[in-house]
Formats: C-alpha cells, structure tokens, sequence
C-alpha cells in the first residue's frame, strides 16, 4: 500500500479521523516554506498537501492566488518543489506528501521526466485539478503504473450519471469539494455535505475528505464527523500571507487538527 492508504487504514483502525493541510510551496520564500512544511506532522497533520505554485490557477480564491504569486517572485519552481519534498523525506519516511495544483508545469517538464523524479523524491499522490477524467491516459494512468496516487476532486455538481468516470481510475482517496466556486469562498456546512460523501463514499470505495471553506477547529470537528478527514488551507496560508512567525502558524495548524480529531 502505499503511505496514503496506509495512513487512512491506520487512522480508520485507531477510530479517528484525517487532517490533510495545504500549503503553497515556496511562499513566501521556499526556507520559510520548508520550515512550516517540516513542523506540519508534529502539529497534528496526517497528510501533506504541498500546491504547486502557478501563474493561472483557475480553481483558487485570492488568498491561494497570491500565496502562488509570492512563490513565484521568490523564485519557486517544480524543480525547488521536488527538491523540498527531498528535504523533508531525509527526516520523515511516513507522512504522505500530495502534490497539488495544474498540469502545465508538470507538461512542461515531461510527464515521464517529472513521475520518475516525484517517485525519487517520495511524493505519494497528485491531485491535477484541470486534468479531467477523459484525459486519465495524460497523467493519472502514468502515475498509477508508478506507485503514485490519483486523487480526483467531486463537487456538489457530480451527479451520480458523473460521478462514475470521476472515480474510476482515482485512488487514495477522494476530495470533495464542500462548496461551489474557489478557494476560500465560503463557509462548509456539515448537514449539506454529509449526503453527498455517503454517496461518494459508496461508489468510489475510498475514503472521503472535504475541503473548501474550513477555517476554525469547530468546523474542522463538523465537517471531518460525517467524513473520513477534512482539508484546510486558505486559513492556514492566509496566515503565512500575513508574515505570522512559523511557530505561530504551526500553532494555529495544531488547534486545527485538534478538532478534527476530536470527530
């Protein structure tokens, strides 16, 4: 199995409930971007998700947006984004690491080149959200015959005529989106979301994580006790957006996966 379904089984065995946390790579500078990084598991944090910063990142609100925007000012690339991943996995062989974010960069270096490279560098899953499904054969075939989890995003707009090709060829786990639109848009309401992950749930055979709209350990407690886990990131990048000390930001990341937990 690979580190995310091994995460999941244990965590599932143990009665408890995943924190995925999402941070840009690179922002604001990629030291300080490493830093966060390397304190997430310590903080309560079971899975990784590191964006990869992009000039046109369609499904991302304006706090991940220009969270991509500091990354790349500083310099960040794919390369530099490897190369942390690399960083961290000399001082963590477990915690899973996501690569999330666009295709283009990943087409610009060659899907071949850029699989053999993750693999080296101990990435476990891409989540490539303008890579539909028809296009599997593109990348999320490829990635599978590596060992590299596929994760698909559901919305409240996949239906159930959808939701079979969204899910065929995903593993790991599924991301449902809690709300319509992007990034930080809105608040997630557990009673609406609850439905559409049982329904998930059943047709995919994975578990389940919600994420969009996350911003306070309450909801995390909500949301993650009629999922398989929840995913923050807006609140936890907004807080690097705002120059808070590391530690700081860890702290916050902690009471977050608290709640969570406490599903």
């Amino acid at each position: 199995m690979s580190r995310i379904e091994t995460t999941f089984a244990r965590l599932k065995a143990d009665g408890r409930k995943a924190f995925v946390a999402y941070i840009m790579a690179g922002d604001p500078d990629m030291e300080t971007s490493f830093r966060v990084m390397r304190g997430l598991p310590g903080a309560g944090v079971d899975v990784i998700e590191l964006g990869m910063p992009f000039t046109d990142p369609m499904a991302d609100g304006p706090t991940i947006q220009m969270a991509g925007q500091r990354a790349l000012a500083g310099g960040q690339t794919l390369e530099k984004t490897l190369e942390m991943v690399r960083r961290f996995r000399a001082g963590d062989a477990e915690t899973p690491i996501v690569l999330m974010g666009y295709y283009n960069p990943i087409y610009n270096r060659g899907v071949e080149r850029f699989l053999a490279d993750a693999v080296a560098a101990g990435i476990d899953g891409l989540i490539v959200v303008d890579l539909p499904p028809e296009e599997d054969a593109e990348l999320c075939l490829p990635a599978r015959a590596q060992g590299i989890n596929f994760i698909r995003l559901a919305t409240p707009t996949t239906d159930d005529a959808r939701l079979p090709a969204v899910v065929r060829n995903t593993s790991g786990f599924v991301y449902y989106v809690s709300i319509t639109g992007i990034t930080g848009a809105a608040a997630a309401q557990a009673e609406a979301v609850a439905p559409d992950v049982a329904r998930i749930r059943a047709a995919s055979g994975l578990p389940v994580v919600v994420g969009f709209g996350i911003t306070s350990p309450e909801a995390a407690a909500e949301i993650a006790a009629v999922a398989d886990g929840c995913v923050v990131g807006s609140a936890i990048v907004k807080l690097i957006g705002d120059g808070r000390p590391v530690d700081e930001v860890l702290a916050r990341v902690a009471d977050l996966a608290a709640g969570a937990h406490r599903a």
